[in-house]
């Protein structure tokens, strides 16, 4: 099995997101940590007060991580994927951002982390920054 379809890991995801062009990695007021690219947040890990509560136990859940999606189209594709574990919540109805649980990253391979995570720095770099990588990517 090649390292791109075995199953992503949250060591995936934090080598994946620092390796972005201009990505920072700190944390933010309520003890989250946050990647940024300029001044806009692309993934949140651990956010406290997001309103995403185990069914069984009623519990706050506290793996949670916010990825940010370009469009509402693509918000919706992945939530209606429902072999996918990303979900929202009433918070996060209206946002452009889908959630997944840390415990079942290992449900996404890490190519399919590394799309998602490069989809959500794309939606928040700037348009130089976006053009400049999408070229040197060979992508558009």
């Amino acid at each position: 099995m090649s390292s791109a379809q075995r199953k992503a890991t949250l060591e995936d995801l934090h080598a994946i997101a620092s390796g972005m062009p201009h990505a920072v990695r700190g944390q933010g007021g309520r003890g989250q940590e946050i990647y940024w690219v300029g001044q806009k947040s692309f993934i949140i890990l651990g956010l406290p007060k997001v309103d995403a509560f185990d069914p069984a136990t009623g519990e706050r859940l506290r793996d949670v991580i916010v990825f940010r999606v370009p469009s509402e189209g693509d918000k919706a594709a992945l939530l209606q994927d429902g072999s996918q574990p990303y979900f929202t919540t009433p918070h996060f109805d209206r946002g452009m951002s889908v959630l997944i649980r840390a415990s079942r990253l290992g449900e996404l391979s890490r190519a399919e982390l590394t799309e998602l995570i490069q989809e959500a720095w794309l939606s928040c770099a700037s348009a130089r920054r976006a053009a400049a990588w999408l070229r040197h990517h060979e992508l558009r």
